[in-house]
């Protein structure tokens, strides 16, 4: 099942596996399709709107997507990292027992396929060298990370 929400970095598509969000992704507005209903579609559209409201910090969300023991460990650590803070890819390498591995942890979390409730957004480059990639382009990282630092208190 999936639905589409417009939020205001664009068209968020929202899928959902055996009663687990399995992906939310940004999509151009030319595949937005009529949504799916269900109770778990609702909720993931409405905590998404609390996010870019401003009032919803953390998402209390059933998430489930596959990857490799490596990909799972990197996702889980992006989980742990605060609303409205930034880590380096070196420190969530060390984070996850993988000292040397910034460019393995850039990689698991450009295969995130839940977006935002998964914030891969948070992790930038080292030493203020920039945001690093996203995804769904540099643009709409920094948009997530203002937003949340415009609300962060």
């Amino acid at each position: 099942m999936k639905a589409f929400y417009q939020s205001p970095v664009g068209v968020i598509r929202i899928e959902e596996n055996d009663g687990f969000v399995s992906s939310v992704s940004i999509v151009n507005e030319s595949e937005k399709q009529p949504s799916d209903s269900s109770p778990l579609l609702q909720k993931v559209i409405d905590q998404l709107q609390e996010y870019f409201d401003g009032k919803r910090k953390t998402f209390d969300l059933p998430l489930k997507q596959t990857g490799t023991p490596f990909q799972q460990k990197a996702w889980e650590y992006l989980s742990t990292i605060p609303y409205g803070k930034t880590v380096s890819y070196k420190d969530e390498a060390v984070a996850i027992g993988s000292p040397k591995g910034c460019r393995a942890v850039g990689s698991a979390n450009g295969r995130n396929n839940i977006a935002i409730i998964v914030p891969c957004h948070r992790v930038v480059n080292e030493g203020n060298k920039g945001l690093g990639g996203y995804a769904y382009g540099v643009d709409i990282k920094h948009l997530l990370l203002e937003l949340e630092k415009q609300y962060k208190d």
